[in-house]
């Protein structure tokens, strides 16, 4: 018996994705292809081990009815291999090592009936144990990197979707001038596509590192089978020694041919015949700020302004610093951070500014009065108008925000409202609040003693607190806000 070498082959020079500076959102490949290769091949040796198995098996057999009966261990081998295309024909390999049997085979028709316990006890174990390994090995293929596809495949789905959403919306922005529910807008929408999208480059980053392991693994695993194929073959010649000279010239023969297949025979083979599908190792692996998608930079998805203001507290009366961002389509939007990938980027907080008060800027401070239309529609018939304290980080960033929701606000007012909004009560209504004349003002104390009421109740901390947004200025299409230190006004 030769000395096992190592299995060593070229890598398959096939990439995952070609690789470009804008890649697709969703590629067009089959995410199980390599996994339904593997799976194929996996067939392909559990067949050629059964046809060792029932070889064997057949010789046992036939050792009781001697000569005309051991025309049955022909018939084992006289079909070709299933999935025989994935084996070398040319001699040298597993497709000759079987054909070599089938000439031998038929010149043993006179063997010895003793030998039929030692080939059911000995032999016929070491090629079953193999076979329900490679059944082993299929289903963890299965388990294992088969689940994988179908993830990235779920992944690519819901990207698919969001993708198409955001499309849709966008055309109704360019057509309806940016009349649209809160849940619609196209920028909300285009965090969405970012957080799927992440998400799905993940799922098949992750697939394709199991896809790389199950075919590294392969190498050695399929030098594993031949060893055992050689192993069973040199125990089945051992108890073919007692039989007849010529018996013992045939199997030695068969013998011979087994264990002169290299190692690596096949699998050499196996890569130069399937380099165009195997995946190459060496490739890199997709990145998040290499792709693009339709309507990414729409000038739907461009915030009028954005940045971190304080918001002043309904219950403890101070300020808390979230990331605030007002859209084309007239929402002002309260988030916790302006990160889309670390969750689902849903606003804690929208606005709808035609259906809303705008009080006059004092210094940092300036208050908002509308209704919370985050939840859609229905969410937002039941919400109560709500007059919300913000507070800038200097008199500037103030000037600049108050201007931008000013040209989007219903109703601008000298005096700070206390009562609930008269007009609509959500973006989908049919007649907002344009000119101040459409609202009589509120009644109420004047913004500047509401400022210095704000102040004395709770003097926001200078620091930004933890979950808060990163950027520290408001930043508008036409300019930006200078940041300064927060806290004091």
């Amino acid at each position: 018996m030769s000395a096992p070498t190592s299995a060593t082959s070229e890598g398959p020079s096939r990439t995952l994705t070609n690789r470009s500076v804008d890649e697709d959102a969703i590629p067009g490949e089959d995410t199980s292809e390599v996994t339904k290769l593997f799976a194929e091949r996996l067939q392909a040796w559990k067949h050629a081990v059964a046809y060792l198995e029932d070889y064997v098996t057949a010789t046992e057999k036939t050792n009781h009815a001697h000569g005309k009966e051991y025309e049955r261990v022909l018939k084992t081998v006289k079909d070709p291999l299933k999935q025989g295309h994935h084996f070398d024909q040319s001699l040298g390999g597993i497709a000759g090592m079987f054909e070599n049997m089938r000439s031998n085979t038929q010149g043993i028709s006179n063997q010895h009936y003793e030998t039929a316990k030692q080939l059911k006890g000995a032999i016929v174990p070491i090629f079953d144990r193999l076979h329900t390994e490679i059944k082993n090995k299929s289903k963890e293929l299965t388990k294992g990197a088969g689940k994988g596809s179908k993830a990235v495949d779920k992944a690519r789905a819901q990207t698919q979707r969001h993708i198409e959403l955001l499309g849709q919306h966008t055309a109704t922005f360019d057509s309806h001038s940016g009349h649209m529910k809160a849940t619609e807008d196209p920028y909300i929408l285009q965090r969405g596509v970012n957080h799927r999208l992440n998400k799905q480059v993940q799922e098949e980053n992750n697939n394709r590192q199991d896809l790389i392991s199950v075919q590294n693994s392969f190498a050695q695993f399929e030098a594993h089978i031949i060893q055992t194929m050689q192993h069973g073959m040199g125990q089945f010649l051992q108890v073919m020694t007692t039989q007849a000279e010529h018996t013992k010239t045939a199997y030695g023969d068969m013998v011979g041919t087994s264990q002169r297949i290299p190692l690596d025979f096949e699998w050499n083979g196996f890569i130069k015949r399937n380099n165009t599908v195997l995946i190459d190792p060496s490739a890199p692996a997709r990145s998040f700020s290499d792709i693009s998608f339709p309507n990414q930079n729409h000038r739907s998805t461009q915030p009028l302004i954005s940045g971190s203001l304080e918001k002043k507290g309904k219950i403890m009366r101070s300020y808390d610093t979230n990331y605030y961002v007002v859209t084309p389509s007239k929402f002002l939007h309260e988030f916790k951070t302006d990160d889309d990938l670390a969750k689902d980027p849903v606003p804690e907080l929208s606005l709808y500014l035609p259906d809303c008060i705008i009080g006059a800027v004092n210094g940092q401070k300036f208050n908002v009065k509308g209704k919370d239309v985050s939840k859609g529609k229905i969410g937002g018939a039941f919400s109560m108008s709500h007059e919300i304290a913000f507070k800038a980080h200097t008199p500037q960033a103030a000037n600049q925000w108050w201007e931008v929701i000013r040209q989007a606000a219903g109703t601008v007012t000298n005096e700070m409202p206390t009562s609930p909004v008269s007009g609509s009560d959500s973006p989908g209504a049919t007649q907002p609040i344009h000119e101040e004349k459409q609202t009589t003002p509120l009644q109420t104390e004047g913004v500047e003693n509401s400022s210095k009421s704000a102040d004395n109740s709770a003097e926001p901390g200078s620091a930004v607190t933890p979950g808060s947004a990163a950027p520290t200025s408001a930043t508008t299409a036409p300019s930006s806000a200078t940041p300064a230190e927060s806290g004091k006004n």
